[in-house]
């Protein structure tokens, strides 16, 4: 039992708008609608950020997340999407239980994700991936 938002809604104790549901993931409306059908994917257990999935709940997070996304598609005829997640204060989490932002985005509606696009060099990106991999 976590007492956060997500739990609440997990548990039936506050109203969402649900459009999945399985074992290991909920889907539902978020309250915040910067584009219409925005919607918000969870674990249905209490984990915080993204590192804490287990493998299967971050597979089932995927898939439901791919299969709702298209439904979006579907319905809002948005012409992109973006898919959002904050892990952390400093990374702009807000409700400490994981949760995937599915975004529907259109031509004109001035949501901006802004960052410095400049190419690292070559061999910067080595040894960044080098550095990676020996922790995998």
């Amino acid at each position: 039992m976590c007492g956060g938002v997500f739990c609440g809604i997990i548990e039936g104790e506050i109203q969402a708008h649900f459009v999945y549901e399985d074992d290991l993931v909920v889907a539902f409306m978020s309250r915040v609608q910067p584009n219409p059908y925005k919607v918000l994917v969870i674990p249905r257990a209490h984990v915080e950020m993204v590192y804490d999935l287990s493998d299967e709940q971050a597979g089932a997070i995927l898939i439901a997340t791919i299969r709702i996304a298209r439904g979006v598609r579907d319905v809002s005829k948005c012409e992109g999407l973006n898919l959002v997640q904050s892990y952390g204060k400093v990374g702009q989490q807000d409700v400490f239980h994981f949760h995937l932002h599915i975004v529907p985005r259109f031509v004109g509606d001035s949501i901006v994700l802004d960052w410095d696009n400049t190419p690292a060099p070559p061999e910067t990106l080595n040894q960044l991936a080098r550095e990676i991999r020996e922790r995998l």
